[in-house]
């Protein structure tokens, strides 16, 4: 069984099909996630409140606890953040929050790694607290969810970092295009937000994702636009209406920029406020001051597309619609603040809509009916606020014209998005998303290091051995095949005695050289053996200045530029990279020993290729005096010198090393 499912690993990790087929795999599974998760939101939202929406009828009681009154605003968010809350901090402390940002920081600087057990626990604590009041959105929780998945199913077959990166990318796309059903924005939020870079093989990778998650979620939520309840006869009649919508993009983009201010200043308050205190306990206390503010604006409870819709029809008049469009603002920030876990793209879309409908209010009173429907324009403020907060203009320009079913908008929206991405970028550094990785000292918009390894495997960089070793054949400690060839002989008290050995770690020659480096801080002094692709056979060998020299041969110069990346950041997380996960794979049936060759040895002045070396005993480096090098046949030894030997433990000398046995990993 463990045969067969390593065959298959081996084909889905080196076979651009095999990439295919899991990006397939991950499709279905953020297609069925994004269902099972709206259900779940479906879920907590009535056993709270009698509904599945709540909040657009105002000050309503529960019908599931008449008796609280409207009390119950006050006490439903402490009761969800008793229950979310320690499942945040007992299981998965990185599903606190908007999820997005964690997303991120996996692709750009943890090659894609992301803990299996986030998908559950980011699905059960977003779920609960927007069903309790929490006043976020629910893209990102299926961003982290789907991407969890994709990352837990590459790394279960062992994909290589760089397809490993594309297929949470593949995860966020299809859980954004089966929550909205808008496929295309999911292939944009996936490739322009997350994996950020582009190329043919992550594209249609990403696509194909989408597609098939988009195509699971109509099975069970329909196919028609999600916002179907749009007022008819949307469209921007006369040219000169370009103007007002270029008006409205710059207030969208201050907007934009402001709801990105506001979220991290009352995180900051909250932070400061609630410093040296349990954070299990956070949501709950913090519940008081949500539930007071859902008192005053009962509309601000949950997701809010109920409320939007009402903004549509017109039912707000021009202050109410300020107020929500404010309130939305503080409601989000404090949600998170108090350790909330949900999105913030439906929030953008919410503010991006009373505003706007604001905005089409005034100039309707101004201009009267040339200026179009105040609707019109709460559809382009949608766009150009999400525009300015998360500054992934295909992003918005797709999610708008996609989720309202509308394609004449697309010439409006287009030029709203692109006014508010430019004056955004022009007033602040960080995104939405990235300043939370920024405050945590990574700066993913400036230069990468990790593109001076673009292309590079560790088969470019690893030293070959003249003849690889099929590691599926048993080779006996004593140096013996199973078959009966070779002989036994006490090799290594022919060289010296063995002064250290240890438990090997393995890559594949696929893998990343950013990937190989981690490794070999973590478990590689002396180098770490190098397996093919399909792990059937053992390749060569690979050390620190073996991955120095093919950087060397690649690196070419560049301006660091990240002056404003330091600057917007404010202050660091000490401890920025606590949650990174970078598992290993371990090289079963083999050690390295490390051998001291004494003076009286009689392989001094001899080379490694005249030495009888027994079947399946591989020379992999060598130490001259403190200088580390790879092994060839015309290696010659010296006294002193500690060589490294990969050898078989199946009960030979090496295994019984007795006092001398090293067998930590060294760091």
């Amino acid at each position: 069984m463990a045969d067969s499912f390593g065959s298959v690993a081996g084909w889905l990790r080196g076979n651009r099909l095999g990439l295919f087929a899991v990006a397939l795999a991950v499709g279905v599974g953020a297609g069925f996630g994004a269902v099972a998760f709206r259900y779940l939101i479906y879920g907590f939202t009535w056993l709270a409140t009698g509904s599945t929406e709540f909040g657009q009828q105002g000050h309503v009681e529960s019908a599931h606890l008449p008796w609280l009154g409207l009390g119950f605003f006050v006490l439903i968010p402490v009761l969800g953040g008793v229950l979310y809350g320690p499942l945040i901090h007992r299981f998965a402390r990185e599903a606190r929050g908007h999820g997005v940002p964690e997303v991120m920081i996996a692709v750009a600087e943890n090659g894609g790694r992301i803990r299996p057990q986030v998908s559950l626990v980011k699905a059960l604590a977003s779920a609960l607290c927007i069903g309790t009041g929490g006043s976020v959105g629910r893209e990102g929780p299926i961003v982290q969810i789907g991407s969890a998945l994709a990352s837990s199913l590459g790394q279960r077959v062992r994909m290589p970092e760089n397809r490993l990166r594309i297929l949470v990318a593949c995860g966020a796309a299809g859980g954004i295009s089966a929550t909205f059903n808008a496929p295309i924005t999911g292939v944009f939020f996936g490739v322009e937000l997350i994996l950020r870079e582009l190329s043919i093989e992550a594209v249609f990778t990403v696509m194909l994702s989408s597609m098939v998650a988009d195509v699971v979620s109509q099975a069970f939520l329909g196919s028609a636009p999600f916002f179907t309840r749009l007022p008819p006869g949307i469209a921007l009649h006369h040219t000169s209406n370009y103007l007002l919508v270029a008006l409205l993009a710059v207030l969208a983009a201050l907007i934009g920029v402001g709801f990105k201010n506001v979220l991290y200043a009352i995180e900051d308050v909250c932070d400061r406020a609630w410093r040296n205190r349990p954070e299990w306990a956070r949501p709950a206390v913090g519940g008081v001051l949500l539930g007071l503010l859902l008192l005053v604006l009962p509309q601000l409870y949950g997701v809010g597309y109920g409320v939007m819709y009402q903004a549509f029809d017109g039912h707000y008049a021009l202050g109410f619609l300020i107020v929500l469009a404010a309130g939305k603002m503080i409601a989000t920030s404090l949600s998170i603040g108090i350790g909330g876990s949900g999105g913030v793209f439906a929030p953008s879309l919410f503010i991006g809509a009373t505003s706007g409908m604001a905005f089409g209010a005034i100039v309707d009173h101004l201009l009267g009916p040339a200026a179009g429907q105040p609707a019109l324009y709460a559809i382009v403020g949608m766009g150009a606020v999400f525009a300015s907060a998360a500054r992934g203009p295909l992003t918005s320009l797709a999610s708008v014209v996609e989720m309202t079913g509308d394609f004449s908008l697309t010439l409006p929206v287009m030029l709203g998005v692109a006014i508010s991405t430019v004056i955004s970028r022009a007033l602040s550094y960080g995104t939405i998303y990235t300043t939370k990785l920024l405050r945590r000292g990574t700066d993913i918009d400036g230069p990468n290091p990790r593109h001076t390894f673009s292309g590079l495997t560790v088969a470019d960089a690893m030293h070959r051995f003249p003849t690889t070793l099929d590691i599926t054949a048993r080779v006996s400690g004593n140096g013996n095949r199973a078959d009966g060839a070779g002989r036994p002989r006490d090799w290594a008290a022919a060289l010296g005695p063995v002064t250290r050995t240890r438990e090997p770690q393995a890559l594949f020659a696929n893998d990343s050289l950013a990937q190989a480096l981690r490794q070999l801080v973590l478990y590689g002094r002396d180098g770490l053996p190098v397996l093919s692709t399909d792990g059937q056979e053992l390749q060569g060998w690979i050390t620190n200045q073996n991955v120095l020299r093919a950087v060397a041969a690649q690196i070419a110069a560049a301006e660091p530029g990240i002056v404003a990346g330091h600057r917007a950041a404010e202050w660091a997380d000490p401890e920025a990279d606590a949650d990174n996960h970078d598992p290993h794979s371990q090289l079963s049936g083999y050690q390295i020993a490390e051998i001291a060759l004494r003076t009286d040895s009689s392989a001094i002045g001899r080379t490694v290729g005249e030495l009888d070396w027994p079947p399946g005993y591989i020379p992999v480096s060598i130490l001259h005096g403190r200088t580390l090098t790879d092994v060839d046949p015309d290696t010659r030894l010296r006294p002193g010198d500690r060589l490294n030997v990969l050898v078989p433990t199946d009960g030979g000398p090496v295994a019984k090393i007795g006092p001398g046995r090293d067998d930590s990993h060294p760091h």
